[in-house]
């Protein structure tokens, strides 16, 4: 039987990411890791992969199991390898001779096409770099599977594809799966983790119902809370009015009592628990003040790979000051180059075709956060960028979730999801 173990688990990265995590995760048990972003999830699932030593605690696996991890990302060293070598990178040379039959086998089984096998990594679509990812880990024919943010990138078929994977290939498994995709996770999980600073929720249901119990049970901690508070403060009235009477009688009996009631408060008011809310970011973009109706006119535009290959064509479109477009497609059927078109014309490049109103004020968010700077501090970098002067630009990453000591640390110690959101917030900016 295959399991992990954890055993007062905990972390600090300058500030507590979680503590006090008990937890055993056996065969046939799909757990969903639930947390905002930079709260801790990937360092838990590296930790346990084994690839990351925790602050605090242990974290066991069973003698021999095999554990398989999916990163969010390729490694940057790897995108010139073709995706074939790629998979076959964890086998040694004895296995690659003699089991190299492998490779074909994984990647059929996920179904990738032919013609992308022998492609380097760098020119495939992010959807198809995340699922070469998780090849690299199933070719390695793992006893667990830990799975960071699977279905980025992915198409609505891909992921539905892999709900349907992960229920038959990896089902008697022991698997845990940090996403925030929650339909992704009703459908693939049956225990739900929410990870939290100082106390951790484990239970045996899929994120929705989970949520939802998990909701119940801090509504009705605030409702508690909220009444001990309340008695506490009478309590606290209560002595006062003894007080006084006892010093205007005269009465040691009132002023003892007073006391007994004071420390009565106290004693509540120490036992009381904050109740645990999720930090939340929000950025908000908005217009820069066009007053253009048109922003963007397409006419037989032909979106190609960069090698020439047609892939579709837009015959007419409108995009008019408002407009919010959500571009659908199967991974590796154009989007990024489409995006990479508009985003020509956006620098002011001429695409035979494509009209761009002189008013547009272009942003551009890639799905690698390409040109988002590692080294500086969101702070630094927004402060350096935009003059909007320290007071607004440290409340500003206040709002999007970030507290005064996350603001100063290097971009590259964020999560992914938290860069994502220093990025957004130098678009709205």
């Amino acid at each position: 039987m295959g399991m992990i173990s954890l055993r007062n688990a905990g972390h600090r990265a300058g500030e507590l990411l979680f503590s006090n995590l008990n937890l055993v995760i056996g065969d046939g048990d799909h757990v969903g890791l639930v947390a905002p972003n930079g709260r801790g999830k990937s360092t838990l699932l590296r930790a346990m992969a084994g690839l990351l030593e925790l602050s605090e605690g242990e974290v066991t696996r069973s003698r021999g199991l095999a554990v398989g991890y999916v990163p969010q990302e390729v490694p940057e060293a790897s995108l010139g390898m073709s995706l074939r070598d790629f998979v076959g990178s964890v086998l040694d040379a004895d296995t690659l001779e003699s089991e190299g039959w492998r490779i074909d086998v994984v990647l059929d089984e996920l179904s990738f096409p032919e013609e992308v096998k022998d492609k380097r990594l760098a020119e495939l679509s992010g959807g198809w770099q995340r699922m070469a990812l998780l090849a690299r880990c199933w070719v390695t024919q793992p006893d667990a599977l830990i799975l960071d943010e699977p279905t980025n990138h992915l198409d609505l078929g891909r992921i539905m594809m892999l709900e349907e994977w992960l229920s038959y290939a990896a089902g008697s498994l022991p698997v845990v799966i940090a996403s925030h995709d929650r339909a992704f996770l009703d459908a693939t999980t049956n225990r739900t983790l929410f990870l939290r600073p100082s106390e951790q929720v484990y239970l045996p249901l899929s994120y929705s119902a989970a949520r939802a119990e998990l909701d119940q049970v801090d509504a009705a901690a605030e409702a508690q809370r909220e009444r001990d508070l309340k008695q506490a403060a009478q309590l606290r009235k209560q002595a006062a009015k003894l007080t006084n009477v006892g010093i205007n009688s005269g009465s040691d009996l009132l002023t003892v009592k007073s006391k007994q009631l004071r420390d009565r408060a106290e004693k509540i008011e120490t036992a009381v628990q904050e109740v645990h809310r999720d930090r939340t970011g929000l950025v908000k973009l908005g217009n820069s003040g066009a007053e253009a109706r048109v922003m963007m006119t397409f006419d037989n535009i032909v979106i190609s790979t960069p090698d020439g290959r047609a892939l579709f064509k837009v015959d007419k479109l409108h995009i008019f000051q408002g407009d919010r477009i959500v571009l659908l497609g199967r991974n590796g059927t154009g989007k990024s180059q489409f995006m990479r078109v508009v985003t020509e014309a956006l620098g002011g490049k001429a695409v035979p075709g494509l009209k761009v109103s002189p008013q547009v004020v272009p942003g551009y968010l890639d799905q690698a956060l390409a040109w988002l700077p590692l080294e500086p501090s969101p702070l630094d970098y927004l402060l350096h960028r935009f003059d909007e002067g320290d007071r607004r630009t440290i409340a500003l990453l206040a709002g999007a979730g970030f507290p005064a000591d996350r603001q100063t640390k290097p971009i590259r110690t964020l999560s992914l999801g938290q860069r994502a959101r220093v990025a957004l917030l130098a678009l709205r900016l």
